[in-house]
């Protein structure tokens, strides 16, 4: 059946914060740029008028962007659009209270618009012409619309949602412990409990969610759930095996067993917290366990334009319709194809059929040295080969157990590209090679705040441990997590083996050799 999100911000999951569950990020810093947050007016309504409930993390937003000395601004579209109001005493309180930010001036004439554009078009195409023309750094809003347009016009990173434009502003300056709870895998009857609530009630929208609900958990069904405290869900995912299954009911068989995403809903409480990037984990490794060859989707193109570019990002692509909704497939070969042969890059092809990776000899292969402190937080998932193993969804199954990750060092390395082989060594404690991944992006930067920018959505690091790197040339790495090894190679087998000579204190290449008898020993 149909496919519902509820997190505006999946978005920017794109550039992923690291926020783990149980696991704490301390950060309490003074950033040298002052940053500039452009208030939609569906944020400035709320904000402004005491009968409208303010939504989850506004007012901590706002506290937050004060306090620190960014500047909250508006558009005279905003402003045009509260005279608008019929409203005529909350119109007043508004326009009353706007003085307490900063309207927008010399503000250029968006050439977006014509006479034939409608009034709220004409409003969110100004708001985003003075987005893209630098006159905020970020935009916060709540319009879907406008952010399905902010990701075509190529600015969709700069749009927040209001949870995720709290997260930023938290995990930057509070002193305060994040604490999320965990994913479970659980039977849907489980929930049936949680049927008359209103977390279902948009999904309701599309179809007779509650029928569809009965009859899958009597079958047997199961979910992956995310609880924001005991008893209230935060994120379902109602995921299916399926057997030749005709995806779009027009005779588009999938040939064999396949993995369907039913249901995938992320609530207002999580948003900015990567739940969606964990279920899609959560599927890789389900497929990959189960030898499922491809992974696939239905949604509403209308209302989950945002789901869709999460997707994208990870290999699915439209294949087709269902009714009215578009479907999403994702290939997931049991074998790897032929990754020279393939004629796709070599993070094109890992992007296209995650897991698998290309690693022959055209790919080059990194020892990257980390710090257990960021290990932890990083791959928090990971299990020592001495400690007892913990199935997906144990208690101990963190947020930091996230795809899309960022590493910064002072390494004199000068060049990696996006595709390359990094291979982890946890250092001081461990001393082992831990995990693989595959780099997205390397490059050096001397700016506090464009290290930040590259990052914020990634980095374990606070901006005061930022800026003091960045008073060297740092190197900064977005890279995807592949795996952890179930038998990490120790240092000592390292140089008994002569992978590589003397300590391993920065990043160092080897060469195909050494990785394929070091892959052939961690595996």
């Amino acid at each position: 059946m149909g496919t519902s999100v509820e997190s505006s911000d999946l978005r920017s999951w794109r550039y992923g914060s690291n926020s783990a569950i149980d696991q704490s990020l301390k950060l309490n810093c003074q950033p040298s740029k002052k940053m500039r947050f452009l208030l939609d007016t569906n944020i400035l309504i709320p904000l402004e008028d005491s009968n409208i409930p303010l939504p989850p993390g506004l007012a901590n937003f706002v506290r937050l962007a004060q306090e620190h000395g960014h500047t909250l601004v508006f558009h005279p579209a905003s402003e045009e659009d509260i005279n608008q109001d019929r409203d005529v005493e909350r119109r007043r309180r508004t326009q009353e209270r706007l003085a307490q930010y900063t309207r927008l001036d010399g503000i250029i004439d968006c050439p977006w618009n014509t006479q034939e554009t409608n009034r709220n078009d004409a409003c969110d195409n100004k708001i985003l012409f003075a987005l893209a023309n630098d006159a905020a750094h970020y935009l916060v809003t709540e319009d879907r619309v406008i952010h399905r347009k902010a990701v075509n016009l190529s600015i969709g990173d700069r749009v927040f949602g209001i949870q995720a434009a709290e997260d930023f502003l938290r995990r930057l300056y509070e002193p305060t412990t994040v604490h999320l709870p965990n994913i479970k895998d659980v039977p849907l009857h489980s929930l049936s409990h949680l049927l008359g609530g209103d977390f279902f009630d948009s999904l309701r929208e599309d179809y007779d969610f509650d029928a569809w609900f009965k009859r899958n958990a009597s079958n047997g069904r199961r979910a992956w759930v995310y609880w924001i405290e005991p008893g209230k869900l935060g994120a379902i995912c109602i995921y299916a095996r399926k057997e030749n299954d005709d995806i779009t009911g027009r005779g588009d068989v999938l040939p064999g067993a396949s993995f369907k995403l039913c249901t995938f809903k992320v609530g207002e409480g999580c948003r900015g917290r990567k739940v969606g990037e964990l279920f899609l984990k959560a599927a890789f490794k389900y497929a990959t366990e189960n030898r499922l060859e491809n992974i696939y989707i239905h949604g509403n193109s209308g209302k989950q334009e945002i789901l869709f570019e999460l997707l994208r990002d990870f290999g699915f692509s439209e294949y087709g319709r269902y009714e009215d909704d578009v479907v999403y497939v994702k290939p997931h070969p049991t074998a790897a194809p032929d990754g020279q042969s393939s004629g796709l890059a070599a993070f094109e092809y890992f992007r296209k059929y995650f897991p698998h990776y290309r690693h022959d000899g055209a790919v080059r292969k990194f020892i990257v040295p980390i710090r257990p402190v960021y290990h932890r937080i990083l791959f928090s998932d990971y299990v020592s080969p001495v400690a007892p193993q913990l199935h997906l969804f144990d208690s101990t199954f963190t947020a930091g157990n996230a795809i899309k990750q960022a590493y910064l060092c002072h390494s004199q390395l000068a060049q990696i590209r996006p595709g390359d082989v990094v291979l982890f060594y946890r250092s001081f404690d461990a001393k082992a090679v831990t995990s693989l991944g595959i780099v997205e992006q390397y490059e050096t930067l001397n700016d506090a705040d464009e290290i930040a920018d590259r990052v914020r959505r990634r980095t374990v690091y606070s901006m005061d441990e930022i800026k003091e790197m960045a008073h060297k040339p740092t190197k900064v790495m977005l890279f995807r997590l592949v795996k952890h090894f179930t038998n990490p190679p120790s240092f000592a087998w390292i140089e008994e083996n002569q992978i590589l000579k003397g300590n391993i204190q920065t990043i160092r290449e080897i060469d195909d050799n050494a990785y394929q008898k070091l892959i052939s020993h961690a595996s």
